[in-house]
């Protein structure tokens, strides 16, 4: 096991691409959380949206336009 260990040390190209390939599994690992996340923060407003439309403290014109705003300002754009 030790020699394969040093064999693959020894050839740089080798662990340059495993380097590149474990950056970019990560990456895609980190990009599919961040969408879940979004995706259910958006549900969730969506659901308190709705429930507060249905004990009447604010009206379904108002969550609509709340809702429209959400989805206006999805964080990609801003200032800077």
């Amino acid at each position: 096991m030790e020699n394969i260990i040093h064999e693959i040390i020894n050839k740089e190209e080798i662990v340059i691409l495993i380097i590149i390939f474990t950056a970019i599994t990560i990456m895609s690992v980190v990009k599919a959380m961040t969408g879940m996340v979004t995706r259910l923060a958006g549900e969730r407003t969506r659901r308190e949206i709705a429930a507060y439309i249905a004990e009447g403290s604010m009206t379904p014109e108002q969550g609509e336009k709340l809702l429209a705003s959400t989805k206006q300002n999805d964080g990609c754009g801003g200032c800077g």
